[in-house]
């Protein structure tokens, strides 16, 4: 399977587009998302919710995938995600400063769409860097 097929690849690249609409066909209706610093969801509107509010705190939110991992049901990235904090968001205030962080994304798939998923980040360094 290409990468670009990946459903955590179709996900993010869905998310940075802003094409909410997508995560229908990419997340169960109750996918779990495990997320740092409150962003945590337990149904696929509500993770919409959570990207639709991250995108206007950051219209300039991308995840680049470096590198995946398939087994089984399950998929892993290892992400670089770039951004600007124009608004507050996930209780940390507003800068106009851009950040680079890493991240490791792991997802379990089932009948081709997101049921769980882990975002483990380097939030101390997305902190440091727009602080």
């Amino acid at each position: 399977m290409e990468r670009s097929e990946l459903v955590l690849v179709r996900w993010l690249d869905a998310g940075d587009r802003g094409d909410v609409a997508a995560f229908d066909a990419l997340l169960h209706p109750d996918a779990v998302i495990h997320a740092p610093r409150g962003l945590s969801t337990d149904s696929r509107d509500a993770e919409k919710q959570v990207w639709l509010d991250a995108l206007a705190a950051m219209p300039d939110l991308r995840h680049e995938v470096q590198e995946v991992v398939v087994e089984g049901d399950t998929q892993m990235a290892r992400v670089v995600v770039t951004g600007t904090l124009h608004h507050d968001f996930a209780g940390v205030r507003a800068s106009g400063r851009s950040f680079q962080m890493d991240q490791a994304v792991i997802c379990h798939v089932r009948d081709g769409k997101i049921i769980e998923g882990w975002e483990i980040a380097d939030v101390g360094s997305l902190i440091e860097q727009i602080s």
